[in-house]
């Protein structure tokens, strides 16, 4: 049987007091447990992060989100490199004719590759920016500003025109240049296999001096782009050393190429139904 409620001071009966009295009680067990549930949260933050940034889209600046992405570049590459040595040195072990005929076969292919350092004589052309002031003429008053930057197309007319002079291997901003290298513009600076340099740049190609320079010469894009450095309101940054020693580093980024496949077409509906 319920008991009567007890009386209040002024005559009136308490019927809050129990009411009043199971909140409270959830009150106080609620609070811990909020907390205990935002401490857990923060636990599994910290351990998914692995010291990395969960939010990166954050960056309001061009060359903090550079630098992040270049630094990701850096630790794939280093990781690629590893697991290389990994594969080289599993292979090496194991005592089979057939392993050790494949392993003939791509060590002969490595210089062809650009995966063997490669030494001799050479040239070094440098592109760079029209500096801020050109003389006669200012960036701001040129008919096309574009003129006064270095661009893509202009670091590859130098690659392929090293090419075309029979060079056996050719550097970009120190890096070796293969089949697969990727040259492209991100807002001011060129991004070469996936990390971003700013100006100058520095093209490197091993082989004849001669045929190097003759190839460079000859070039109609590189004329007019010479042309461009020498005319007092664009002077567009151009040199060229020859030297007598040029080492090119083995290439050491990614081998493996990635390619779009067609999606399956899925199977066409039953045709069962006669024309409408």
């Amino acid at each position: 049987m319920t008991p009567p409620p007890h009386p209040r001071d002024d005559g009136r009966e308490d019927v809050t007091s129990p009411v009043r009295s199971r909140r409270s009680w959830a009150w106080r067990v609620a609070t811990p447990l909020v907390g205990l549930l935002s401490g857990a949260l923060f636990v599994v933050s910290a351990h998914s992060s692995e010291g990395t940034d969960l939010r990166p889209g954050r960056f309001t600046d061009l060359a903090s989100m550079v630098q992040y992405d270049a630094n990701n570049v850096e630790a794939l590459k280093q990781r690629a490199a590893d697991l290389r040595e990994q594969v080289s040195r599993l292979s090496s072990s194991v005592d089979n004719r057939q392993v050790r005929k494949y392993n003939r076969q791509a060590t002969s292919m490595k210089a062809p590759a650009g995966l063997s350092p490669v030494s001799g004589t050479g040239v070094t052309v440098t592109l760079s920016d029209a500096p801020q002031s050109t003389g006669q003429e200012t960036p701001d008053t040129v008919d096309n500003p574009n003129l006064l930057l270095v661009h893509q197309q202009d670091i590859q007319a130098v690659v392929n025109a090293m090419w075309k002079g029979g060079a056996t291997a050719v550097v970009l901003q120190g890096q070796r240049v293969v089949t697969t290298t990727g040259i492209k513009c991100e807002g001011n600076s060129v991004v070469i296999q996936g990390v971003p340099y700013p100006e100058p740049y520095v093209i490197e190609g091993v082989g004849d001096v001669g045929d190097l320079t003759s190839a460079i010469a000859d070039d109609s894009y590189l004329q007019l782009y010479r042309e461009q450095s020498e005319d007092p309101a664009i002077r567009v940054g151009w040199d060229l050393d020859i030297k007598d020693e040029i080492t090119a580093p083995a290439y050491d980024g990614l081998l493996d190429l990635s390619y779009a496949t067609p999606i399956t077409p899925s199977a066409t509906p039953s045709a069962s139904a006669g024309p409408s």
